[in-house]
């Protein structure tokens, strides 16, 4: 292995795939170094709970090709990956194996990416923490009694370790923003249908969830955007039409850009001191860099939003969770699901047909009134979550005192679940740091369809305060 080589976590995935192209090393060199930092470090933060390290390194030995050709990668563990278990965090799926790939794994292979494992998560992706009772908490490289984030929490968590620079994730109310701003990360949530999440499913949640990445560089996820964007066979719907590529455009200069400060949460809880005080530092940041800010909230009915992303949430829970337990012939108790699964399934049989399809015309109407407000507005800036990363413990979805839940859930989680209804791009960038070193992330929101824009702003900004070279000491 070359001198340079040994310094293998200070290059992002496209870095790695330049040392590959010009032969400086090769594709099993690169595995070896990410398998030798899983097994150092998984064992300190849980993130990795399917580990494929022989698969991996007899894939790395192959002719790959692909414009990610080589790059370690991992799977959330909501992904369908054939002949690989696919648990999605609960007791209730431990022993599923699917036999075929999803479609955007198949994606991912198609790249030449290397799949080396899957990522913890919690159970079917309910929590803003990855806590699951099968698998035990992911723990946030920064600081390992707090929380990661979730649902994405154990790829985030793997990233922010340094095991390796990209991994897979998907967000149905911030689960890749979230994870992305505990653990110091760049988190993309594309737009509504801009990626794919069938064959076994058109949409996740109503249209609300969506899949991508976290990942330490901003050019990565752009990357690995343009290996997986638009539709398949059969998708309900997709994303406005895209010809180009998302990593050429991120070099474009955005111009001078007008950006709405939001500082209202969708439950207008007040963030932290230390969260307010970064908002701050960010939108100066913006303006410094030549854009107009201003302070302006996107007014929109809260309650009627928040309502409706509650019922399309709880309503694809509960027919998931039923369709699995009569397919097992049991009943679906706290013996195979976890307290607050069980609470959200119960109250899912309160809802009818007529409340779904008005939670659908709700989350459209949304999509209708946020778009008029782009067009006085190229982009909203919020923080992404409410708070510094909490303790684990602090969102506990195995306990049964659900209101002690539901109130710190409401302290650290109101900016992201919004832009799932409306369908907008939104990223999340580590733009500030606690006096107690926990990352801090800033999101910004785009019209439908404009994640050029997010990149723009997001290399802009990476550049004017870099961190990449920002790292945990495990």
């Amino acid at each position: 292995m070359s001198e340079q080589f040994k310094e293998y976590e200070q290059y992002d995935a496209l870095g790695l795939k330049t040392l590959m192209d010009q032969k400086q090393v090769s594709a099993s060199e690169v595995m070896e170094s990410a398998i030798a930092r899983a097994n150092e470090r998984n064992p300190s933060i849980n993130a990795i709970v399917t580990p494929l390290y022989d698969a991996a390194r007899s894939a790395a030995a192959e002719k790959l090709e692909g414009p990610l050709a080589g790059i370690p990668f991992l799977i959330k563990d909501l992904a369908y990956v054939k002949d690989v278990r696919c648990s999605f965090g609960s007791r209730l799926w431990k022993d599923f194996i699917p036999d075929h790939d999803g479609e955007i794994v198949s994606r991912y292979r198609k790249a030449g990416l290397v799949l080396m494992g899957k990522t913890n998560t919690p159970e079917v992706g309910l929590a803003c923490t990855t806590e699951p009772i099968l698998f035990g908490p992911s723990k946030n490289p920064w600081d390992l009694s707090r929380t990661t984030g979730g649902s994405s929490g154990g790829a985030a968590a793997a990233v922010a370790a340094g095991i390796l620079p990209v991994a897979h994730a998907t967000d149905g109310g911030g689960s890749i923003r979230i994870p992305a701003s505990c653990c110091g990360l760049v988190g993309l949530k594309p737009t509504r249908g801009r990626t794919p999440l069938g064959p076994d499913v058109g949409e996740g949640w109503g249209g609300m969830a969506s899949a991508h990445v976290v990942s330490r560089s901003v050019r990565d996820s752009a990357a690995f955007l343009d290996a997986t964007h638009g539709p398949a066979r059969g998708d309900p719907y997709c994303a406005p039409y895209f010809a180009g590529s998302f990593l050429e455009m991120l070099q474009r200069n955005p111009g001078k850009l007008k950006i709405a400060v939001d500082r209202n949460a969708i439950n207008l809880s007040q963030p932290h001191p230390e969260v307010a005080d970064a908002l701050t530092a960010a939108a100066a940041l913006c303006e410094s860099l030549g854009h107009r800010v201003e302070e302006k909230s996107f007014e929109y009915d809260r309650e009627s939003v928040g309502m409706a992303a509650s019922a399309l949430v709880l309503t694809n829970v509960r027919n998931n969770v039923l369709r699995r337990a009569e397919l097992l012939g049991i009943k679906a108790t706290t013996e195979v699901i976890e307290p607050y699964t069980e609470l959200l399934v119960n109250l899912a049989t309160e809802m009818s047909g007529e409340t779904y399809a008005r939670s659908i015309f709700t989350i459209h109407a949304a999509t209708r009134q946020i778009e008029e407000f782009f067009t006085q507005y190229d982009l909203i800036l919020s923080p992404t979550v409410l708070m510094p990363p909490p303790s684990l413990g602090f969102m506990d979805t195995s306990s049964t005192d659900f209101e002690t839940y539901s109130e710190h859930f409401g302290q650290f989680w109101g900016y992201t679940n919004l832009y799932n209804a409306t369908g907008n791009p939104a990223i999340s960038l580590p733009l500030s740091w606690s006096s107690d070193n926990l990352p801090i992330g800033m999101q910004f929101v785009a019209s439908m369809g404009n994640e050029s824009l997010l990149f723009q702003i997001s290399r802009q900004l990476e550049e004017a305060v870099p961190w990449f070279n920002k790292r945990p000491t495990l």
